[in-house]
């Protein structure tokens, strides 16, 4: 245990007389000295409660209630206040993520529940118990499309979301599967493993998407807009993905969130992650279990399906507890104003001269404007983050329920 004890000054000038030196400041002496932080000004000790004090004054001088209208994947949703007292209790969140096999009949009931709503929504055979994000939910369905059609060449939309199209070409470079990216579907796809594409895509259109012959189809959802749009199991989906941040979690900086993968019950079996399912015990009464757990903790590292070894459970039983406060009435509303607030800004903004690209839209759609740098600047001198830049004439912007008519009048009287 000596090895993690604090060095006593006896043991640090061996040292330093070992390696010669008269002093630890000696080992900087390379260091120019302007480059070097001298004494940090922190003035008198406070108290706790002068230091609360003066936290909150210094928070003050945040500029903090903006009228958001970011999208481009992380979205400014209503979060019912009970979602994080239920999740926060110390059945669900411990110190320890459950990651181990026997965990307990909440959290698997909780998982089992959170696969049958996503499967519900896109209309797929089966879902997995999350993934990290998105981005990483896309990697892995085309992981899972060259395990399933032995082919190693894929086709992903330009459309995709730009971050969920970085996390792809990383796992693609490093599993050796080339990667084309492609405007519109060609129809020949026999040589590819998949097709990825997004629905409503990156910039906002709904696209019409049709089955695929002779490759899979996997399609990136926006989940909130399976509230009001065909699921993609009516369109020829093969793999479904998405992320739930919408589902009641915070922003947070882009993060932690949860991602999802749905498929055809024939593809269970390369489905990474874990499986919850239901069974019944030797009593006969009804009990959850890790049905399917094709991860390297649970199998052998060269049969497992992927290398992440956890997943985002306890962001799952927010996204669950999230559908179940709103129910299916609640979530059709929460989308139907998304939506609807979205087509009211675009009606106003053509109404200034301000042309919107898009022929269909749910919530998100892209504008063109002469300074995209000038526009966004005077919006944000109102407090108004007015979307996302996409280059100098294009932005992209998004509308929540959380968007009031009052907002939309708001931002159009700063242009």
């Amino acid at each position: 245990m000596n090895n993690f004890l604090v060095h006593n000054e006896k043991t640090k000038k061996e040292m330093l007389d070992f390696i010669g030196i008269e002093s630890v400041e000696d080992l900087f002496t390379q260091i120019p000295l302007k480059a070097k932080m001298g004494g940090l000004n922190l003035g008198e000790a406070l108290s706790e409660l002068e230091t609360q004090k003066k936290v909150r004054t210094l928070a003050k001088k945040n500029n903090s209630e903006y009228i958001n209208f970011l999208g481009g994947g992380v979205y400014n949703k209503f979060i019912p206040a009970c979602i994080s007292q239920v999740a926060q209790r110390f059945e669900f969140l411990t110190a320890y993520t459950p990651y181990q096999p026997e965990i307990s009949q909440g959290t698997l009931q909780v998982m089992y529940e959170f696969q049958t709503m996503i499967s519900n929504l896109t209309g797929m055979d089966i879902s997995n118990a999350t993934v990290y994000d998105a981005a990483t939910a896309c990697a892995e369905a085309l992981l899972m499309a060259v395990r399933i059609s032995k082919k190693s060449k894929a086709l992903i939309s330009n459309k995709l979301n730009p971050e969920y199209k970085s996390v792809v070409k990383t796992y693609a470079w490093a599993s050796n599967i080339e990667i084309e990216f492609f405007d519109e579907i060609p129809q020949n796809t026999s040589d590819y493993a998949c097709v990825m594409v997004q629905n409503p895509d990156y910039y906002g259109e709904i696209n019409k998407i049709k089955p695929l012959e002779n490759s899979l189809l996997v399609v990136a959802v926006d989940i909130t807009s399976l509230a009001l749009l065909k699921p993609p199991s009516e369109y020829g989906a093969d793999i479904v993905v998405g992320d739930v941040q919408a589902l009641g979690i915070p922003m947070e900086f882009g993060g932690p969130h949860a991602g999802f993968i749905a498929c055809r019950e024939k593809y269970m079996r390369q489905l990474p992650g874990r499986l919850a399912g239901k069974t019944v015990d030797a009593q006969g009464n009804e009990a959850f279990c890790l049905t399917i757990q094709t991860r390297e903790q649970h199998i052998k590292r060269e049969k497992a399906t992927s290398n992440i070894c956890s997943n985002q459970a306890l962001i799952g039983l927010c996204a669950t507890l999230y559908l179940s406060l709103l129910g299916e009435k609640g979530f059709y509303q929460a989308a139907y104003l998304s939506a609807q607030k979205a087509h009211s800004l675009s009606q106003k903004l053509a109404a200034k001269g301000i042309k919107t690209l898009n022929k269909n839209f749910y919530n998100e759609f892209l504008i063109e404007v002469d300074d995209a740098n000038a526009f966004l600047a005077k919006l944000k001198l109102n407090s108004i983050l007015g979307g996302i830049k996409v280059d100098s004439k294009h932005i992209l912007i998004a509308t929540t329920e959380m968007i009031s008519d009052e907002d939309i009048d708001t931002y159009i009287k700063c242009l």
